[in-house]
């Protein structure tokens, strides 16, 4: 389907073709049979109790068997994202040199697509490793904008499936993150901040995910309804499965809270 040969760039084939430049470069991480067993029973887990911390994952964990440390545990949650939400803010992923933005979305009526979009990284189990997803919605309609899969969470990364969506959907007024590093960097911000009309910028308070609840339902969604039910043996399977997902998440899925349509369908009556 590609073809590295002809003077077409790749970029520009990925978008004739409609997929993500994400499925060509990609090496899964490599972790223990043991550590990905774990980890993939923390992925669960954490849709159940993200208010676990590491002292009551690794009690969990011993009750089930597992002979493991608390350095272990603590570094399996920084591979994996694990952000514990506290009742109060405790936690954090951000760079302290960063700027932090406020939280925009707190009383503001979303009513229409492309007034506000929400971006977020999730951590993704296969058989032989792991990659992390990073995706964007229009939270007005719930519309699956763009989606990349690499096995680091980059800034860069980040940076590029903002650009791709905004390549194919024009520019929302607002993006919405967490306050994790790669969203407060100045390699991401500068391409919402520097355009002609600058995209504001939104966070999340620390240990907040209700306030990114879109995506956070979106995650829900394809995990316990994709990546739960099958065992994806690598990167390419994984890819295509996720890519099938998002198909029917947003042409055939749908949604109580767009009274019974599709994504596809209100995102395109509505933009």
């Amino acid at each position: 389907m590609i073809d590295r040969d002809v003077k077409i760039s790749l970029e520009q084939q990925c978008f004739l073709l409609s997929i993500h430049r994400s499925g060509l470069y990609y090496t899964p991480t490599a972790e223990s049979e043991d550590n990905l067993s774990i980890m993939r029973w923390m992925d669960e887990q954490y849709l159940s109790t993200p208010f676990y911390g590491q002292r009551k994952l690794r009690d969990v964990l011993q009750m089930q068997g597992y002979v493991i440390a608390k350095t272990r545990v603590r570094r399996l949650m920084n591979l994996m994202g694990w952000q514990t939400i506290y009742r109060k803010p405790k936690t954090t992923m951000r760079n302290k040199l960063h700027p932090v933005y406020p939280y925009l979305l707190r009383d503001l009526t979303i009513e229409r697509a492309n007034q506000v979009w929400a971006i977020d990284i999730t951590y993704i189990p296969m058989r032989r490793g792991f990659l992390y997803l990073c995706a964007i919605i229009d939270v007005h309609t719930r519309y699956v904008l763009s989606w990349s899969l690499s096995n680091t969470m980059s800034a860069q990364w980040c940076r590029t499936v903002v650009e791709e969506a905004i390549l194919m959907y024009g520019q929302s007024e607002i993006i919405n993150s967490d306050q994790g590093s790669q969203f407060t960097s100045y390699e991401y911000t500068s391409l919402l901040l520097e355009r002609e009309t600058p995209i504001a910028i939104s966070m999340d308070g620390v240990g907040r995910a209700i306030d990114n609840i879109f995506i956070e339902r979106l995650w829900r969604s394809l995990k316990y309804e994709c990546i739960y039910l099958h065992v994806f043996e690598d990167g390419i399977q994984l890819y295509e499965g996720i890519k099938k997902y998002f198909h029917f998440y947003n042409h055939e899925r749908s949604h109580q809270s767009l009274g019974y349509h599709t994504p596809a369908s209100r995102y395109q009556n509505a933009a």
